[in-house]
Parts: structure tokens; sequence; C-alpha cells
């Protein structure tokens, strides 16, 4: 199969361009929530709200079917925000919040799946997607909430960064720890919505974890971080709808697309910490040697010997 066709012939068919669509704008928004999560040290937190997503998605699709999969699973999520929020400011350790909330909602989506004829694959579209299936009327929803918990990060930007930098400073500042909680781990929340209904509750993290990761890893400057997690979320969101059509149609190995962009998203990540890590130890070397020419004795230094 042409690159081309590829990278770009692919998506003239409906379903491959609706899941680019979709794919990018959530890619996008959760590399900017992500840069949030990463600053605040918030990844296992986001991991609860990944399996609180999921009895809303079991329970949605019981249901109402497909088209109760979304306001099943925001409801669990909001939910579950609320509940993980108030643990943590009820004193009880955001490890323990985190299990209780993690644990409890687990078993009650697996509980409510197992009732249905068709479990396994009711349970395989739950937990790996359904990012090439996804119904037209669904698509505007999709981009709703993630655009959604793009708006609640930005009205909330400058406490929030503040907050993860300073959080005794922040509330000196009159900010809410409560409220700025709240508005941060609902937007993870509908992030997670989003991500969870395409490419399935198991692959969410990287979505919101590895943009971020990145961003620290290319640049110290602040401003730059959502940018940069941003432009290489939706890039390695496009690469990866693209290798997936074109091992799946090119090469005839049937691969899932949620997962084949999720491998893009942790290659992606490897290969510019290897970069960094190189271009570190580079300079390094650099400043090592010159110290060590500076600190020389010049009189040793100049005797030939």
């Amino acid at each position: 199969m042409p690159l081309t066709d590829a990278l770009f012939g692919a998506f003239a068919i409906p379903f491959m361009g609706r899941a680019l669509l979709v794919m990018l704008v959530l890619a996008v928004v959760a590399g900017f929530v992500g840069v949030l999560v990463n600053l605040r040290g918030l990844e296992f937190i986001s991991d609860g709200l990944t399996h609180a997503v999921f009895p809303g998605l079991a329970i949605g699709l019981a249901v109402g079917g497909s088209a109760g999969l979304l306001p099943g699973a925001a409801i669990a999520a909001l939910a579950g925000a609320l509940a993980l929020t108030w643990l943590d400011r009820a004193g009880i350790t955001s490890d323990a919040a985190i299990a209780i909330v993690l644990t409890a909602t687990f078993s009650v989506g697996v509980i409510v799946v197992s009732r249905s004829d068709d479990y396994a694959g009711e349970l395989e579209a739950l937990l790996f997607g359904r990012v090439l299936t996804i119904p037209p009327d669904e698509v505007l929803p999709l981009i709703v909430v993630s655009i959604t918990a793009l708006l609640m990060v930005l009205v909330t930007l400058k406490q929030q960064l503040y907050r993860a930098f300073d959080a005794k400073g922040s509330r000196a500042a009159g900010d809410s720890a409560l409220v700025l909680d709240l508005v941060l781990n609902s937007a993870i929340a509908l992030v997670v919505v989003a991500a969870a209904s395409t490419i399935g509750t198991l692959l969410v993290l990287a979505l919101l974890i590895v943009p971020g990761a990145v961003a620290r890893l290319t640049t110290a400057r602040l401003w730059w971080l959502f940018p940069a997690a941003a432009g290489f979320a939706a890039i390695a969101a496009w690469l990866g709808l693209a290798l997936g059509f074109a091992v799946s149609v090119g090469a005839g190995v049937d691969v899932p697309a949620g997962s084949t962009v999720v491998a893009v998203f942790v290659v992606g990540y490897a290969i510019v910490l290897l970069v960094s890590s190189t271009i570190r130890w580079s300079r390094t070397r650099i400043n090592g040697s010159r110290d060590r020419a500076e600190h020389r004795d010049p009189v040793v230094a100049g005797d030939g010997r």
C-alpha cells in the first residue's frame, strides 16, 4: 500500500474520516488536560476514573444500547470524580480512595455486562473500544464532551497552575482547593468518557499521560508544555489510525485501531525519551570536559608531558 494512501487516502472513507475527526479532537484535549495531570501527579486518580467509567458504559449499553454508552459513561465518570474528591477532602489517603472507587465500580460493571447474552462481545467493545465503528450521530456528542473538558480547564488554567506549583500559596491567594480539584477531576472524567467510548477503558491512560510526559521531555518552558503535548497527541493519533489501516487493509492483518493508536503514542514517547536522554548525556560530557579544562593546572597542562 502506498504511504500516501495510508496517511491521506484512507480518511476519505466515511468511517475512517469520523474516527480521525473524533480522535484528533480527543487527542488535543487529552494532551492539554494531561499536562495538568502530569504537573499535579494525578496519574493514579486518572486510572481510578477510567475504571469508574466502566459501570456507566455497561449500564448505558444494557439500558439504551450503543446510544446509552455516552450518557451512562458521563454520569458514572462525574460521580466518580465527585467521590474521589470527597474522599480526599475527608482525610482518606488518595491511594486508598482510588482503590475503593476502582474496585467497587469495576466489579459493578462486570456484573452488569455478565448479565448480557453477548457477554464476550460487549465486554470486548467496552474494554478495547470501537473507534472505527462510531455511529455518525455520536460524533458531535463526543466532540462536545471533549470541548467541554477543555473549556473547564481553560477557565481555571492560571489557578490550576498556581495550585500545581504552590498549593499553600494558591490557598493564601483565595483560590478554593475543593473547587479547583472538582473542576480538574471532572475535566479528566469527561476526557475519560470520550476516550472510553472510542479506544476503550483499558487504553484511556495513554491519551492522558503520554502527551504530558512527552511535553515535559521536550521543553522546560511552562506555556510551551500545552501546545507540545497537544501537537504530539494529534500527530500520534493520526499516525496510529493510518498505521492500523495500512496493517489491516494493506498487509491483511486484522489489528484493533485503538491499540495501534496507543502503540504509536508509546513508541513516540520512547523515541523522544531516547533522543532527550542522548542530548542530556552529550551536554553533560561536553560540560564536564570544559570544567576539567578550566580547572587544570596551567603549568602541568603546558609542560608537554
